[in-house]
């Protein structure tokens, strides 16, 4: 798979690309992508791949860092949802170290996440998925920070995601039960076929058996499945109202 953290053929390309940034005095944004273009030139499959983890992790550890503070929480957040390889921990540590120094640069590593994704100028669903991860960071601590918040809508900006669909996703994230209606992205005055249409395209959208065929690793399948879940409480609830009136 294109965005498999684990695969063997890169599996030993945490200590090449570590090893060609060194300590990255200086312009440690700038030291990392020359890293990735110099010593995975001539493969660019390999270099993608390298490429698409090395901005997660980035993504990741500048996300933490927005409201000022990494928390333990959201480091641990970060190791469940984007699992590596054990031997490979000290080097992945390394990297996010690296890039949680501040949050700059951050819209670069969006950037090319957008650009690796992106076919023919459509949106890719990868990138949802990727926003949904980077929340269950940014909540992990019990609050979302406004500047998570404004740093994530900035990184939906960039990924082309509407602000309607970002209203979603923060509205599945930012309140425990979540207005149902704004989970499911529908209104209150809509009648309730409108709605079971709307929620069984959502449902067909981003099912978690559907996360393979986009080439996601299963480190994603937890985002995946929280995500099924909210829309399915969510039209459960409008539906239990709906009978009740």
């Amino acid at each position: 798979m294109i965005f498999d953290f684990a695969c063997e053929q890169i599996s030993s390309f945490w200590d090449r690309l570590l090893g060609a940034i060194g300590e990255a005095a200086g312009n440690v944004i700038g030291s990392i992508v020359e890293a990735v273009r110099t010593t995975f030139e001539g493969d660019p499959e390999t270099r993608r791949r390298v490429s698409f983890s090395v901005a997660i992790i980035a993504l990741s550890a500048k996300m933490a860092k927005a409201d000022g503070v990494v928390s333990n929480a959201e480091v641990e957040a970060f190791r469940k949802i984007f699992e590596f390889p054990p031997e490979e921990a000290r080097n992945v540590a390394r990297l996010y170290n690296l890039a949680r120094q501040d949050v700059a640069g951050f819209e670069t590593y969006a950037k090319n996440l957008a650009n690796m994704c992106r076919t023919c100028d459509q949106f890719c669903p990868v990138l949802e998925d990727i926003i949904d991860a980077l929340f269950h960071i940014a909540k992990a601590d019990g609050l979302v920070h406004e500047k998570e918040l404004a740093f994530l809508s900035r990184i939906a900006e960039i990924f082309s995601i509407s602000e309607e669909r970002f209203a979603m996703i923060t509205e599945r994230h930012i309140h425990v039960d979540g207005d149902p209606y704004g989970v499911l992205g529908v209104q209150p005055s809509d009648d309730f076929a409108t709605i079971r249409k709307k929620y069984r395209a959502l449902a067909a959208e981003h099912h978690p058996d559907r996360l393979h065929a986009r080439g996601i690793p299963t480190e994603f399948h937890s985002v995946a499945n929280h995500r099924m879940a909210k829309f399915n409480a969510a039209y459960s609830a409008i539906e239990k109202a709906r009978r009740a009136a």
